[in-house]
């Protein structure tokens, strides 16, 4: 019975000295959760927003399905820039929209990235830096984006065209 106490102990030493001590120096990177699943929802019908200042006017009209799935147009007319008008593809993901804004200024048809954040029952439209990739301008990080409140859309009655 002696020599089936010891070999267990053996054993037993022998295994927890062969565990190894797990040290990092490096920082533990932390991951955002993914967004929780969208529930569904009928569709929000149209919305419309604008923003006027000093001659300045930018207007968005959009639906929602209920997939979360967005359709519209924009159009940016600010001083000392090129007016442009198009449509705006993209989705909501939780309180914010991401679309690719497809547009014509002066003749030549771009696309660009764009977000807005939803917030008081307004639009702010969020910057950040960019990256070009086949012919599309989009957002380097979207985590990163910044969102100014000088340029909030505030809703506003839908034209009818």
């Amino acid at each position: 019975m002696k020599k089936v106490l010891t070999l267990t102990a053996i054993v037993l030493s022998i295994f927890t000295s062969c565990k190894k001590e797990t040290t990092t120096t490096e920082p533990v990177q932390i991951t955002p959760s993914p967004p929780k699943e969208a529930e569904i929802l009928e569709p929000a019908g149209d919305q419309c927003y604008a923003w006027r200042a000093n001659g300045n006017v930018i207007e968005l009209s959009f639906n929602v399905n209920s997939h979360q799935e967005v359709n519209g147009k924009l159009r940016y007319d600010l001083t000392g820039k090129d007016k442009n008008e198009g449509t705006l593809i993209g989705n909501m993901k939780g309180d914010t929209l991401i679309g690719d804004y497809t547009f014509s200024s002066e003749g030549v048809s771009s696309v660009r990235e764009v977000a807005f954040l939803q917030k008081d029952g307004a639009l702010i439209e969020g910057y950040g830096d960019i990256v070009t990739s086949n012919d599309k301008v989009a957002f380097k990080d979207k985590s990163k984006l910044k969102f100014d409140q000088k340029n909030t859309l505030t809703k506003v009655d839908c034209k009818v065209e």
